[in-house]
């Protein structure tokens, strides 16, 4: 039976295929590494599928997933070919769709595989939590596209991820907000059927995720303090 999701799943990894093949003849290093990076995220659904059924083991996931994971990687892939330079909105774009994707998961991690948050706050205090976190690892991003830059400009290199100054990093963390509360706002449950199959690990991911993005940030905020005071 034609699913058409999955056909745009699978369209869309191709797509991002392309750009890298375009990236890789144009020699475009950062382009190329990050259509890479893309690719390998968007394919992650449809590889965990397939791995779970050779082993006997099906595995349920929203197509939509793929597909959310495959127009995210698409328009990050395409925008370091230029179009973040030229399209003043690419960016904002990019980044409330890739904000939407980290919310959906957090949201769905709070609902199922944490029911202690549920239980001892209000749906709007849930909501608040999957904002907040997500907030919380925009940040992480901000700092490091700085990291990135730092350590280009050491070895005088193109930077892998490009930072666009202070005034862009809060314009983008603006926008990873409303990414959020778009999925808090319209009860985005993509994830949850993924999370029901796996809660204990789900819960153990969002420990790990959050005492990983503060340790981390703490880390690469000292990095770029430190070495904008030798500069």
């Amino acid at each position: 039976m034609f699913d058409f999701l999955t056909f745009l799943a699978l369209s869309l990894q191709g797509a991002i295929l392309g750009l890298l093949v375009v990236a890789v003849r144009r020699r475009n290093v950062p382009a190329a590494v990050n259509a890479l990076a893309s690719l390998a995220l968007a394919v992650v659904p449809t590889a965990l599928e397939l791995g779970f059924r050779a082993v006997g083991e099906p595995l349920a996931l929203d197509p939509l997933l793929a597909v959310w994971l495959g127009v995210a990687g698409f328009l990050h892939s395409i925008g370091m070919l230029g179009l973040y330079d030229s399209t003043w909105w690419w960016d904002h774009l990019t980044h409330t769709i890739s904000a939407a994707l980290v919310a959906a998961f957090f949201y769905a991690a709070l609902l199922v595989a944490v029911p202690s948050v549920p239980a001892r706050t209000p749906v709007v205090g849930v909501g608040a939590i999957t904002v907040a976190t997500t907030f919380a690892i925009g940040v992480f991003w901000e700092l490091i596209e700085l990291v990135a830059r730092d350590v280009a400009d050491r070895l005088d290199v193109d930077p892998v991820l490009v930072h666009y100054g202070w005034r862009d990093t809060a314009i983008d963390l603006v926008f990873d907000v409303v990414g959020a509360v778009v999925i808090v706002v319209l009860d985005v449950q993509v994830f949850v059927s993924i999370v029901e199959q796996f809660p204990a690990l789900t819960e153990g991911m969002v420990i790990a995720s959050g005492w990983g993005v503060a340790i981390v940030s703490v880390a690469m905020a000292l990095f770029v303090t430190v070495g904008s005071i030798r500069t």
